[in-house]
C-alpha cells in the first residue's frame, strides 16, 4: 500500500492526522519533519522499519549523509541521501539514527557526523535510534543521564556515554527514545507514532502493516536462545565488537 492509499484510508476512518485522535490533543499538528542519518554499512531494516511508520504518518523525511553519494547497506542494497550534513534542516520533530555495527564504529569517531548529531539533537523534539545507533547518540553526548537500549551485544557500552542500559525492546526517557536490535525497529516506530499522534493512530498503523509477530523459534534474545548460541554469536562477531568497544572508549574519554 502506498502513501496515497493510506491517506485515503486514514481520512475514511476519521483519524485525520492534523487533528489527532483522542488523547493526542497535546501532540504537534501539521506535517512532521524527520531527519534520519544514513551511513555506509548501516542495517537496512534498522532504517526501513521505522521509516515505514514515519511514512504512514505522512512525515517529511530527510535522509542525511556526509555527501550525496549512494550508500551500500549491510545487505548490499544501496540508499540515496536526500541531503547532506551541510544542507540539512537544523531542526526537526524527530532525529533518528539507525544501527549497523561496522558503520556505527566508524561514525563514532567522525567529527563531522558527531557534531551534526549534537547540534541537531539539541534542537529536535525527539532524539531517537534503533540498534547500535544509540552508540552514535551517546558519542554525541545525547544520552548522558538517560536510560537507553541498543543491540544486546553492545548494550554494555552505553555507560561509557553516561547512559543507563536497559534490557527492553524500546526505552523511553523523556524525549529520548531508543530501540533494541533490528526487528525492534517496528516496535520503536509504533511507540514513537503513539507519542506523536496518539495510540489509536499507532494501532491503525500496526493493523495496516499487519504487525503480529509470531516467530518460528524462541531464540530472539539471549535469555531465550541459551548460552551456547549466545557464545556462538559473540565469537563470530568478536573482532567487530572489540573494535566498537575500543572506539567507544576513545570517544568517551573525549566527552
Amino acid at each position: 500500500m502506498n502513501r496515497r492509499e493510506f491517506n485515503t484510508l486514514f481520512a475514511a476512518s476519521s483519524l485525520a492526522l492534523a487533528a489527532g485522535p483522542a488523547g493526542a490533543a497535546d501532540q504537534p499538528s501539521g506535517k512532521l519533519k524527520v531527519i534520519a542519518l544514513i551511513y555506509p554499512g548501516m542495517i537496512l531494516l534498522d532504517l526501513a522499519e521505522p521509516l515505514t511508520c514515519f511514512n504512514m504518518l505522512m512525515a517529511d523525511i530527510h535522509l542525511v549523509s556526509k555527501t550525496m553519494d549512494t550508500l551500500k547497506t549491510d545487505i548490499g542494497v544501496t540508499v540515496a541521501p536526500t541531503t547532506t550534513l551541510a544542507d540539512c534542516p537544523q531542526k526537526a520533530d524527530v532525529l533518528f539514527v539507525p544501527g549497523g555495527l561496522g558503520g556505527t564504529t566508524a561514525m563514532m569517531e567522525d567529527a563531522g557526523v558527531i557534531s551534526f548529531l549534537r547540534s541537531c539533537g539539541a534542537k529536535a523534539e525527539y532524539v531517537t535510534s534503533v540498534c547500535t545507533g544509540s552508540l552514535l547518540l551517546g558519542a554525541a553526548g545525547l544520552l548522558n543521564g538517560k536510560r537507553a537500549t541498543s543491540h544486546w551485544y553492545t548494550r554494555d557500552l552505553l555507560p561509557l556515554f553516561g547512559a543507563t542500559p536497559v534490557d527492553a525492546r524500546v526505552v523511553e526517557d523523556g524525549n529520548v527514545i531508543t530501540g533494541a536490535a533490528v526487528t525492534a525497529g517496528i516496535d520503536f516506530g509504533l511507540t514513537l507514532a503513539a507519542r506523536l499522534r496518539g495510540e489509536e493512530t499507532a494501532k491503525f498503523i500496526q493493523l495496516l502493516i499487519e504487525y503480529d509477530p509470531q516467530p518460528p523459534f524462541s531464540a530472539g534474545s539471549p535469555d531465550k536462545a541459551g548460552q551456547a548460541l549466545v557464545s556462538s554469536v559473540l565469537s563470530r562477531r568478536a573482532a567487530a565488537l572489540d573494535a566498537a568497544k575500543a572506539a567507544a572508549e576513545r570517544v568517551s574519554r573525549r566527552l
